[in-house]
């Protein structure tokens, strides 16, 4: 039985197209009276199914698919009312389902059939179609108005970390689609409203042309081609009436389900045994009317027992009401919470807003993500979830970036232009305002849309406004990853290397090396853009080193030599060759006999005009490098890679210094230049 039900699930979309079909054949093609009684009782099934179906749906989005099936339901019936007419008129006769409604249902009474068939006209038309179109109509309004609103809650719960990207898509799509099923029951229920229209005129058509039919051409009397004829319309009126009823009531359920929390029984059952004293109210206002002159004894006092025993059982098995609790005093403010830093957060403007409101096309929250994915896969570290909120101190078009709380970076963005940067390429100059890329400090222009394809053609690269900021934060993030990475953070760490290679943390922490230290080195690998994707490597060899060596920067730098190939990928060209600044040897001796006093911060072991110089050597031959198309780097003795980089990082911390026992022996070394004092 599961077999045959997942193979008609399967063939779903192949059923549904065959049905459609066969809806505009029974428009066109002659119908036999027994296919008609199957096509009708088909009909009458597929109502029943559907009204209980939305009788025991919690949320309407659980039958999104019912305006669709709405609109096929009432073409179905449009179209065996005209296989039903065809029938009628050509032949008397349509078949028994139709002739028992006209016949056993209405006892054969046309005047009786025609005055039921209108009541259920105006049922459907007038009260639960009217009804339920206007309780569409309100819920599709308010839907759409509370969109944005929960658009920013989805996002904001991303952005705290409370749900994954994967719960926000779903989020964001059931926003949509509970729009969408609203508004398109708003306006399917103008096919109800039609199809009862329909009904009408099809029942005065079928009455006024069964008389001319049955007196013209077939013979038959005035009083009997009135009696023939209107019993038959009448049942094909009921016939279609009851199920277009049972669909409108399907339409007014679904569409009054937004706030349940069970099916409609459940819910129903509940909330009125929920309040014993209304049903036994009740049950005593039926044995008044009970044993009033003239009324009927007996129903009315059978059901007032009925009613007062189900008001007698749910009072006994409800829950004694709970004592009012004393009122409690207002909890005093925590003012911990103040005290309470987010580890990285952006202020904007009100300017800006646009940018980060997805109702108004702004994807800065979707960048933001991104983001922390990318520095996953490139640094191997997990950035906490990104706090974006207004700032009215600010100015309109700025934006600050803080990490602990503390400011770090600040930029000016113009919503609705584009930046042009010059890569070097550019031919012309092109109007706009004249900035510095704030990720990089290069020149660039804000322009306005309509220069952008002209900007492009010059050789600009051409980035929109959130992108900017986007690239910004990435930057600085990467610049302060070392910040942000926390003890917890290093816990979690080696609990995820823990599961597959649970000897190499068992045999560091905490027998080699206590927590902090594992943070201190992996701090140290972040400072300098080292990834520290391969934890294994990473633990390994501070467990190689731990034992003789205490000091985390020294063993940051066994570490680093362990990362060589790694460290070194992203700067060696195709041709195997790294090229790099190269130290004088006398610098290098000069570092290595004050090691210590670099080690502790003290730089002014050189003169400062000496120290000045240095710094003024270094930046014209990283100039250089970066002219020739190589990416700045100083290439150094083991011994003194450490204390050169202390030396250098307050003026240069995006020059890698790299040693030599760091480069892989299957990579070449060529001194681009040497840097010396002289």
């Amino acid at each position: 039985m599961n077999g045959l039900l997942g193979r008609i699930s399967a063939k779903g979309d192949l059923i549904v197209a065959v049905g459609v079909v066969a809806i505009l054949i029974v428009m066109t093609v002659p119908m036999p009276p027994f296919l008609l009684d199957l096509l009708l009782t088909l009909n009458i099934s597929l109502a029943l199914i559907v009204l209980l179906v939305s009788m025991y749906t919690v949320r309407p989005l659980e039958f999104s698919t019912f305006p669709s099936l709405l609109l096929v339901l009432t073409l179905s019936r449009l179209s065996l009312n005209v296989a039903s007419t065809r029938l009628i008129l050509g032949d008397a006769y349509a078949g028994r389902v139709i002739q028992a409604f006209g016949s056993f249902v209405v006892k054969g009474n046309y005047a009786l059939g025609l005055v039921i068939f209108l009541i259920l006209v105006l049922i459907n038309f007038v009260v639960i179609t009217r009804g339920a179109g206007r309780i569409a109509e309100v819920a599709a309004r308010f839907t759409l108005d509370a969109m944005p609103g929960k658009q920013m809650s989805i996002d904001a719960d991303l952005n705290a970390g409370l749900i994954d990207e994967r719960e926000a898509r779903r989020r964001r799509e059931d926003v949509a689609r509970e729009a969408d099923f609203y508004g398109a029951m708003d306006g399917a229920s103008k096919f109800v409203r039609g199809d009862a229209i329909a009904g009408l005129i099809i029942t005065a058509i079928d009455i006024v042309g069964g008389f001319f039919v049955g007196v013209a051409q077939k013979g038959m009397g005035l009083s009997q081609a009135i009696h023939t004829y209107t019993v038959l319309t009448v049942g094909d009126g009921l016939v279609s009436q009851i199920p277009a009823l049972m669909i409108s009531t399907s339409a007014g359920i679904l569409v009054s389900r937004a706030a349940a929390e069970a099916n409609l029984g459940r819910d129903v059952t509940f909330q009125i045994l929920s309040h014993p004293k209304a049903t036994l109210v009740a049950s005593g206002v039926l044995v008044v009317l009970g044993i009033m002159p003239g009324m009927p004894t007996v129903p009315f006092l059978t059901l007032a027992a009925v009613v007062g025993a189900v008001g007698y059982t749910a009072r006994r098995t409800e829950a004694p009401p709970e004592e009012e609790a004393p009122a409690q005093e207002v909890p005093k403010e925590d003012m911990v919470d103040y005290l309470r830093v987010d580890p990285v957060e952006v202020e904007i403007g009100y300017g800006l807003i646009p940018i980060v409101d997805v109702e108004q096309g702004g994807d800065l929250l979707d960048r933001v993500v991104h983001i922390r994915k990318e520095l996953a896969l490139e640094l191997g570290v997990l950035v906490p979830p990104i706090r974006i909120r207004d700032n009215i101190q600010l100015k309109p078009d700025n934006y600050v970036i803080l990490i602990w709380g503390e400011e770090v970076a600040r930029g000016e963005l113009t919503v609705g232009q584009y930046l042009a940067l010059n890569p070097g390429t550019a031919t012309e100059e092109i109007p706009g305002r004249r900035v510095r890329e704030p990720a990089f400090g290069l020149e660039a222009v804000w322009i306005s849309e309509g220069d952008r394809e002209k900007a492009e053609f010059a050789g600009y690269t051409v980035v929109e406004a959130p992108a900017v900021l986007a690239t910004h934060l990435s930057e600085v993030l990467k610049a302060h990853a070392h910040r942000l990475l926390s003890r917890q953070d290093v816990q979690n760490l080696l609990d995820n290397v823990k599961k597959q290679y649970p000897a190499v943390v068992d045999e560091l922490v905490p027998g080699l090396m206590n927590l902090g230290g594992v943070q201190k080195v992996l701090q140290n690998l972040l400072k300098e853009k080292v990834p520290i994707r391969d934890m294994v490597t990473i633990l390994e060899t501070l467990a190689d080193h731990a034992s003789a060596v205490q000091d985390p920067d020294m063993l940051t730098e066994y570490v680093r030599q362990a990362l060589g190939r790694t460290i070194c990928s992203a700067y060696v060209g195709e041709d195997k060759t790294l090229v790099g600044i190269t130290l004088d040897p006398n610098l290098e001796q000069a570092l290595s006999q004050h090691s210590e006093l670099i080690a502790q911060g003290r730089a002014s072991v050189l003169p400062p005009e000496q120290l000045q110089k240095l710094y003024g050597r270094l930046g014209e031959l990283a100039e250089d490098m970066a002219d020739e198309g190589f990416q700045p780097l100083v290439l150094c003795a083991p011994k003194v890679r450490l204390y050169f980089r202390r030396l250098v990082e307050p003026k240069f911390p995006d020059i890698p210094v790299i040693s030599y026992a760091e480069v892989p022996v299957d990579v070449s070394v060529r001194s681009f230049r040497m840097l010396s004092l002289s």
